[in-house]
This record gives structure tokens, sequence and C-alpha cells, in this order.
């Protein structure tokens, strides 16, 4: 899927694109992003989130989490858990990232990607979480 950024905040500009492709192998699950048209050398996060984009950020709901839990708990919140896609801009503010995980998408799907202020924190009480959703891009995992 590829497309116009929905914009939340000047950190994502209006006109920036990104394209997320969803590729199932081997038992698993491979995800890839790259994206255009964001501010140059800058960190950004990227989760798979659980539903569409909407007008407003949060309309894209919490976290996709394979085994539903706690939102900062480590045990779920994790790139092994969740879909996490953290890049750093280059000169031309392009990025990239891409994971995988070792599950497959099922009947309950995720909705969107979101771009977030900054690289995700690990550390419990604080796990999964970006700062602010600057941006948004529906996907049809």
């Amino acid at each position: 899927m590829s497309g116009e950024l929905t914009s939340y905040d000047a950190r994502v500009p209006v006109g920036a694109r990104a394209e997320v492709v969803v590729a199932p192998l081997a038992g698993g699950t491979v995800v890839m992003l790259r994206t255009s048209g964001l501010l140059p050398d800058r960190d950004y996060g990227a989760h798979a989130h659980v539903n569409a984009c909407g007008p407003v950020s949060t309309d894209a709901g919490p976290h996709y989490q394979h085994v539903q839990g706690g939102a900062t708990d480590p045990a779920f919140a994790n790139p092994r858990n969740e879909i996490w896609l953290d890049f750093t801009t280059d000169a031309h503010g392009r990025g990239q990232a891409w994971t995988r995980v070792e599950w497959q998408f099922g009947e309950r799907r995720a909705g969107s990607v979101v771009l977030h202020e900054e690289h995700t924190h690990t550390e419990p009480g604080h796990a999964g979480t970006a700062g602010a959703r600057l941006g948004c891009l529906t996907v049809p995992f």
C-alpha cells in the first residue's frame, strides 16, 4: 500500500508519502516501510496500529499486538509481539525500515502504520511508546 500520509503535525509535512509492503514468509511476516517528503536527518518511530487512519491521530487506536496485553508492559509491547518500524531519514527526507516477526496475521489484523515523534522506548512503564502521533497511512494488513 502506498499513498500520501495523513499529517497531524508539521514534522510530517503535507504531501509526505509512505509505502508499506506486508509479506507472509515461512511462518512469519515481513513488513517493509519506505517514506519520502519527511524532515531531513530526523528520527521517527513507526508502528502498526489496530484501526485505519482518521482525521484525529487517536482514530488509529492502540498498537496492534499479536498477543494482546499491556500497552507499556515489555512482555507485550516489544518488537516480537508488535510491528515496529523505527527509522532515521536521510538528508533528502527519505527513510526506510523493515521487520520480521515470527507470526502471521489471522482474522484480527492491523489497520494502519502511524509515525511517531521519536524512536520506540523499551524500558518498563514506557515500552512501546514513541511520543506524539505525527502522521498515518491506512494499510490493509
